[in-house]
């Protein structure tokens, strides 16, 4: 299979193209009119943002079977042609998600401490400590839009800043142990700080404009790492000298070429271009989140790995796991309320209508709990025990390790159920004590 490189890349992906069997060419200078003429010799390409490939693009790509895009998105590919021909659209968010995530943080960071200006005061001989009083973002409530590969890797650099993250995306269920998803209004109402990490496509096109920004109840500090088209910048500098924006980072700008290249070649940027370079509200960066010696590598090595899995896909044995920690610990009372009331005033548990919840993280660092509940004497909850105690253990799949424990001759106890706060399942053990098994969801308590 022929490969056509039409950018520059880390050459770990070069390399491991052609130890796969692949034959790869480059070509770094053609146009678009010399490369489409050559297209039809090619199966697969490789491109970051050099040109649009659009439908007269694919259209004499007859032997096209994919497109790899050394990057997060595929707005530079027309998606819907291209899935229309049965071309795969392979893209690599998971290459540069780490370093849009710290980007994020940075930029933040640096415009709440003031660190350019005090950095360029400095260098002019000024040294004026109060000017320069930063704000601290702990305390703050942080709202991502589109959580994403980008967004949850900015929600997990925040665990560690007593902060309150929230998120908004038009797929359900998408938030975790690092982020709770909520209504846009709700996020409106509590945003400290806007962190944008949506696509390139009509919703997010000009989305922050100036009705959305005066949705918003507090007046707020604007990050945007995504694309610039998110941003309707004259709307933005409107609400800058309001001030019902504080502050803006922006790593990405509405008025880039769809190339992302040669920038200031356009001759007539507005004024409200001039005022973002000349703003201290303002911090700038050119489109380099993503744009990091560790990411340049993640992003051809995920490409690679993509393309073979598609061609030299590998038997995936399913390892079991078992038990990763303990969920809870229930046990029968004679009266459950007044022991929950003895333990909440003289053990400090903070009680509920269930027990106490115990909170603690996982070896990946997620926040995980663990219930106490003591339960009335004539609970049938333990059957077929007759026990006056079960336990509760933690699992990673339930429904693989039941079957597992089943052709091992365990003996399963009722039928597999699910809620809103995880699956559960039950065993006998040796000697006939019943055992919850719990796939949980943690975040559903919280």
């Amino acid at each position: 299979m022929k490969i056509l490189q039409l950018d520059s890349n880390h050459p770990i992906l070069k390399e491991r193209l052609i130890n796969l069997g692949f034959e790869v060419e480059d070509d770094f200078t053609s146009t678009q009119t010399e490369i489409e003429s050559k297209i039809a010799n090619y199966e697969g390409i490789i491109i970051r943002s050099r040109f649009k490939i659009d439908k007269l693009f694919l259209e004499k790509a007859s032997n096209l079977k994919f497109i790899g895009r050394v990057g997060a998105g595929l707005e530079n590919i027309d998606e819907v042609f291209a899935n229309s021909k049965g071309i795969l659209l392979i893209a690599a968010p998971e290459g540069n998600r780490n370093a849009v995530g710290e980007h994020a943080l940075g930029m933040i960071l640096a415009l709440f401490n003031k660190l350019k200006k005090a950095d360029l005061e400095i260098r002019q001989g000024k040294w004026l400590r109060e000017d320069n009083r930063g704000i601290e973002l702990e305390g703050k409530t942080i709202g991502i839009i589109g959580y994403g590969n980008m967004g949850k890797a900015l929600a997990k650099k925040l665990r560690g800043f007593d902060v309150e993250v929230l998120c908004y995306d038009i797929l359900n269920g998408v938030g975790d142990s690092n982020c709770k998803q909520v209504s846009l209004q709700e996020l409106q109402e509590k945003t400290d700080v806007l962190s944008i990490h949506t696509p390139q496509n009509e919703l997010s096109h000009k989305m922050v404009n100036s009705t959305f920004i005066h949705q918003f109840k507090k007046p707020f500090y604007l990050i945007n790492t995504a694309r610039g088209s998110a941003v309707e910048t004259s709307d933005l500098v409107d609400a800058l000298t309001s001030g019902k924006i504080l502050g803006a980072c922006l790593d990405v700008l509405e008025y880039e070429k769809s190339s992302f290249e040669n920038f200031f070649e356009n001759e007539s940027l507005p004024d409200a271009f001039n005022y973002l370079i000349k703003s201290d509200k303002v911090l700038l960066s050119p489109h380099v989140a993503g744009w990091t010696v560790e990411s340049h590598i993640k992003l051809a090595q995920t490409i690679a790995d993509k393309i073979e899995a598609l061609y030299f896909p590998k038997e995936i044995k399913q390892e079991v796991k078992r038990v990763t920690g303990i969920g809870g610990v229930f046990f029968k009372s004679e009266n459950p309320v007044a022991l929950r009331n003895w333990y909440q005033k003289h053990l400090g548990f903070n009680t509920d209508n269930y027990g106490a919840t115990f909170w603690w993280n996982d070896n990946n660092n997620q926040i995980a709990s663990t219930q106490w509940s003591p339960f009335a004497k004539e609970t049938t909850y333990f059957q077929p025990s007759k026990k006056d105690f079960m336990f509760n253990y933690r699992v990673e799949n339930l429904k693989l390790l039941l079957e597992k424990l089943k052709e091992e001759g365990i003996t399963i106890v009722g039928a597999m159920e699910e809620y809103e706060y995880g699956k559960f399942g039950w065993i006998l053990d040796l000697e006939g004590n019943k055992i919850e098994l719990w796939e949980p969801i943690d975040a559903a308590f919280l």
